[in-house]
């Protein structure tokens, strides 16, 4: 479990393999406090960790990972949102959030607004009834608020407000438009969608 408040921006420092992968990912953390074995949201998605070293560890990517998520999309020095698995007794600053990704959204919009930037999400229509105004969702395993919903044909196009805080401490400060990113949900719009679909 994560909450969606990323603690540091990771950089891929490596990539092998062609069906699954293994990332070598650099990081700010203290790697002597973390386990082998550790779960780490990256860009939204839980990774374990399976090897360590003085700033950076190493995890695999199943090749169902990178048909589902954005991951494949991932270059050597591409930043990435890391954030370590919540903890009994850690602050709840975001919500909760699994990083298991529902589905990967594309940025239609990236536009400043004062010092703020208006990202829009487009993802698949079958999706939309999983957002809500002012609900909260997961972009790349950011906590982030729902400003407006609106379907469109086969898609439901969301925007969300980066304030400049937040675009400091996340990747989002590289992100543009036609970026695809990883989407998930509020866990509580899952269940309340899953018992509509049964009545």
């Amino acid at each position: 479990m994560f909450t969606g408040i990323v603690t540091d921006v990771g950089r891929i420092a490596a990539t092998t393999g062609s069906f699954d992968l293994s990332v070598r990912i650099e990081t700010r953390y203290d790697m002597s406090r973390v386990d082998i074995g550790a779960s780490i949201a990256c860009s939204g998605v839980c990774l374990t960790v399976v090897d360590k070293g003085d700033g950076w560890f190493q995890a695999d990517v199943s090749a169902e990972t990178l048909k589902v998520t954005s991951l494949g999309d991932w270059k050597v020095g591409s930043e990435i949102n890391l954030e370590r698995s919540l903890k009994v007794g850690d602050e709840l600053g975001g919500h909760i959030v699994t990083g298991h990704v529902d589905c990967v959204g594309e940025i239609v919009r990236f536009d400043e607004l004062g010092e703020s930037v208006v990202m829009e999400i487009a993802v698949p229509h079958a999706m939309g009834a999983h957002v809500a105004k002012k609900g909260s969702v997961a972009i790349d395993g950011a906590s982030l608020t729902v400003n407006d919903v609106a379907d469109e044909g086969d898609v439901t196009r969301f925007s969300i407000n980066l304030i400049p805080h937040t675009q400091a401490v996340t990747s989002f400060r590289n992100s543009k438009r036609g970026d695809r990113v990883n989407v998930e949900f509020d866990i509580l719009a899952r269940y309340v969608a899953r018992l509509q679909d049964r009545t």
